[in-house]
């Protein structure tokens, strides 16, 4: 059996080519057979006011294109522009390999494993600003 595997918790919402559907009181698994189909979970999504770091921007750039707001065709390049702006400040092997994963998914229009690679950096983000700060 191929295709993604969304494990949901009771009264989870998921986003799937624009439509939101949301589970029943009990856990459940839904395959999505069909490919590059548009899935957010909407847990995950980020707020537009909480775009505010340079990693959430990236990430919410790319949740445009999964919740069908923005065309791929005119974000990829914004994307890409963006992922390499990341790359000359998180410069750390980790860092990378996710930037790499990110950059690889944009060049073959997976948005959601574009956005699974660039949320890997938000607690990473977090410790820098945090940093940052103290």
């Amino acid at each position: 059996m191929g295709g993604l595997v969304l494990k949901l918790g009771p009264k989870e919402r998921v986003l799937v080519n624009g439509a939101v559907i949301e589970n029943g009181d009990r856990r459940s698994r839904l395959s999505i057979m069909t490919p590059n189909a548009n899935i957010l979970r909407l847990r995950d999504a980020i707020h537009p006011n909480d775009a505010t770091t340079p990693v959430r921007r990236v990430c919410y750039l790319a949740q445009l294109v999964l919740t069908g707001d923005a065309e791929a065709d005119e974000t990829e390049p914004r994307l890409l522009r963006r992922i390499e702006e990341l790359s000359q400040i998180l410069t750390d092997p980790d860092s990378r390999r996710l930037l790499t994963e990110a950059t690889e998914a944009v060049l073959g229009q997976r948005h959601y494993q574009c956005l699974k690679a660039l949320r890997s950096l938000l607690p990473r983000e977090d410790r820098l600003l945090q940093a940052r700060m103290s």
